[in-house]
């Protein structure tokens, strides 16, 4: 699903791409096979998944020769080792519904220095519908349960049109994509 929304808006095996989250890339592997040999960066903050990535997903694949393990990154506040300008798609599937509001930004802070002008970073979130108060939890398709001060989280756009203000990051809501919990 990642891999296929990503191709509609664009990505190219010539791009560069950040997951973050990417835990045991049982989707990454896709980009990796997809992209030019060493344009997938994955980020985690869990060295286990990342190993088991590449050591039991990339090599079932056959396609652990297309992804240097340094490619992998362990880093719980989204640091990524890269040069400025230099990726052109960052991804964060069901990894901002984990996230408090403050480790959002520090996500979307540090990776705005390594985006290529015009990158576009595509994440989910549950949102808080308009009509609905504050401090109540919501159900979501798929029955998930969120709330805004416990994991899973939900946000209103304007939370997050906040967190982006003074950063080189522009909103864009895409609205519903057919994830199976109801994250949009």
């Amino acid at each position: 699903m990642q891999f296929e929304f990503l191709k509609n808006q664009g990505l190219q095996p010539d791009h560069t791409l950040l997951d973050v989250g990417c835990g045991s890339l049982r989707g990454g592997v896709h980009f990796v096979r997809y992209l030019d040999p060493g344009n997938y960066i994955g980020l985690d903050m869990s060295r286990s998944l990342l190993n088991a990535g590449y050591d039991i997903e990339l090599a079932s694949a056959g396609i652990q020769d297309r992804l240097p393990r340094e490619n992998l990154i362990c880093d719980s506040s989204f640091k990524v080792p890269c040069a400025s300008g230099t990726l052109d798609f960052a991804l964060a599937v069901s990894v901002f519904t984990h996230l408090s509001l403050n480790r959002i930004r520090q996500c979307l802070t540090n990776v705005a220095p390594v985006m290529r002008s015009g990158g576009m970073f595509y994440a989910t979130f549950f949102e808080l519908p308009e009509a609905t108060a504050r401090g109540k939890p919501v159900q979501h398709a798929g029955g998930v349960v969120t709330s805004d001060v416990d994991d899973p989280y939900h946000y209103s756009l304007q939370d997050l049109a906040y967190l982006v203000e003074d950063l080189p990051w522009r909103l864009q809501p895409i609205g519903a994509w057919n994830h199976p919990r109801g994250s949009i």
